[in-house]
């Protein structure tokens, strides 16, 4: 046994450990608005934080010192914590690109259903969407939900060939699987002469769709209902699948369903986790080992949970996904944007 390599994987796996906890010290941070009153307040002491949170003194204390021992906040000599600039874009403020505090809730309830994503395993390897913890679904809105606040209007759509025009003018898009709604009301707000109509088959979330919508002044042009990817009514210029293709059983099918509900001249918007073809995507891509991992508790075992079950996966990658649209009958696929998170392609018959 070579001990310098066992000492050097060693350290590895404590990083891993410490990267965990500090992702549950950021959601507790975020949850307790600790974040936040370090933005409104400036510079402060555990004991100030505390009060302008209604905290325990001593538990911020050692939670400040953790944030600080992991890079993410400041501490000097005398105990007093800041938060730079950079800091506050991912961890305090709401409508940066980068925020991703409150997404680490995705994290967290994948430990919650431990025994659950393990018993799936021994069996038949389903585990449905709506079995998980409710803090999942949350967590997905906001992971997701900077990157279509971002980038949906200003790049993503204005990428793909005359669809911006077209929603401009009017239009009708249906958004399949549209969760809490995030990219609904993005929609709805960038293109207000257009009809937005959310479908996903977890009540709960269209519950939570149509609560967005009103808090965000739209709901006058979002209509949300609960229906499965192959069960929605209506016919569209835009359908879009937002980070949940690949969650499905059937993706062939269902790609084949919105080529029949699309309008004349329309298209797909396919939003996916970045990933590259092949063992590739292994060793060159960065957010891999996040995104297999979440594939493998979340998006994979509520594929097997449905009709076809064919679990492509989190990290299918371009070509598998072309693969699937061409099988459902379309004849154009084009990566138009990617992001360290994403890629958006458009589909079209």
């Amino acid at each position: 046994m070579d001990e310098a390599k066992v000492e050097q994987f060693m350290g590895g796996l404590i990083g891993h450990m410490t990267g965990a906890m500090a992702c549950f010290g950021i959601w507790l941070g975020d949850e307790l608005g600790l974040y936040r009153a370090l933005v409104d307040g400036g510079p402060q002491t555990a004991e100030a934080l505390s009060a302008a949170t209604g905290t325990n003194t001593r538990l911020v204390e050692e939670w400040g010192r953790g944030q600080a021992a992991a890079g993410l906040l400041q501490r000097d000599a005398s105990g007093v914590y800041a938060i730079t600039e950079e800091a506050a874009l991912a961890l305090a403020n709401e409508d940066a690109p980068v925020f991703l505090a409150r997404g680490m809730a995705v994290l967290g309830s994948l430990f919650c259903d431990f025994d659950k994503i393990a018993a799936a395993y021994r069996g038949n390897g389903a585990m449905s969407w709506g079995e998980h913890d409710q803090h999942l679904f949350g967590g997905t809105e906001w992971f997701f939900r900077p990157g279509y606040r971002n980038f949906l209007a200003t790049e993503w759509i204005p990428a793909m060939a005359g669809v911006a025009d077209t929603l401009t003018a009017g239009g009708s898009i249906a958004d399949v699987g549209c969760g809490h709604g995030a990219s609904a009301v993005v929609l709805a707000q960038a293109y207000p002469k257009a009809r937005v109509h959310g479908f996903d088959f977890h009540e709960p979330s269209i519950q939570t769709a149509a609560k967005r919508a009103a808090e965000a002044g739209v709901a006058d042009r979002i209509t949300v209902e609960v229906a499965s990817a192959v069960g929605y009514p209506g016919s569209y210029d835009l359908i879009c699948f937002f980070d949940c293709l690949h969650d499905m059983g059937d993706p062939v099918g269902i790609a084949r369903y919105a080529r029949e509900h699309l309008n004349a001249g329309g298209s797909v918007l396919l939003v996916e986790p970045f990933a590259l073809d092949g063992d590739a995507n292994i060793t060159e891509n960065p957010m891999a080992a996040l995104l297999y991992h979440a594939s493998a508790a979340i998006c994979t075992p509520n594929s097997l949970s449905q009709e076809v079950g064919l679990g492509i996966g989190a990290q299918a990658g371009p070509g598998r996904l072309q693969s699937v649209f061409t099988d459902a009958g379309f004849s154009q696929f084009e990566v138009v944007a990617s992001s360290p998170v994403n890629l958006v392609i458009q589909a079209r018959v």
